[in-house]
C-alpha cells in the first residue's frame, strides 16, 4: 500500500518562506497539499498531476506558493513564499493511487492516501 510522508514546516515570520516535501512510497497519479487551521475545515492548497506535470492552486496562494514534482523520487514539493499569518495551519499531503478526474482535484474524496501532516506557523 502506498504511503506518503511529509517533511518541512516550522515557524517563520510574516513575509518569510518555507518548503514542504511529500514523498510517496509508490506511484501516484496526483499529489496535493491541504491545510487545516484550528476551528476551520480542511481546505485545498495546491496539487501536482504527474501526467503532464499539471499544477493546480487555490486562489489565495497563487503567486506565492509553487508546487513541483520529482518523478524519480515520487516526491512533490511546495515552496511557500511571502507567508502570512492566515497561512498558519497543519498541512497535509494527499495522494491518489489510481486515475483521478481533473475537475475533482480540490475534493478530499479524490485522494485515498494521506500523511499525518506537518505544522506551519507564521508569526505576525
Amino acid at each position: 500500500q502506498v504511503q506518503v510522508v511529509e517533511s518541512g514546516g516550522g515557524l517563520v515570520q510574516t513575509g518569510g518562506s518555507l518548503s514542504l516535501s511529500c514523498a510517496a512510497s509508490g506511484r501516484t497519479s496526483i499529489q496535493a497539499w491541504f491545510r487545516q487551521a484550528p476551528g476551520k475545515e480542511r481546505e485545498f492548497v495546491a496539487a501536482f498531476g504527474w501526467g503532464g506535470g499539471i499544477r493546480y492552486y487555490e486562489d489565495s496562494v497563487k503567486g506565492r506558493f509553487t508546487i513541483s514534482g520529482d518523478n524519480a523520487k515520487n516526491t512533490v514539493y511546495l515552496q511557500m513564499n511571502s507567508l502570512k499569518p492566515d497561512d498558519t495551519a497543519r498541512y497535509y499531503c494527499a495522494a491518489a493511487t489510481s486515475f483521478y478526474v481533473a475537475y475533482a482535484h480540490r475534493s478530499p474524496r479524490t485522494y485515498d492516501v494521506w500523511g499525518p501532516g506537518t505544522q506551519v506557523t507564521v508569526s505576525s
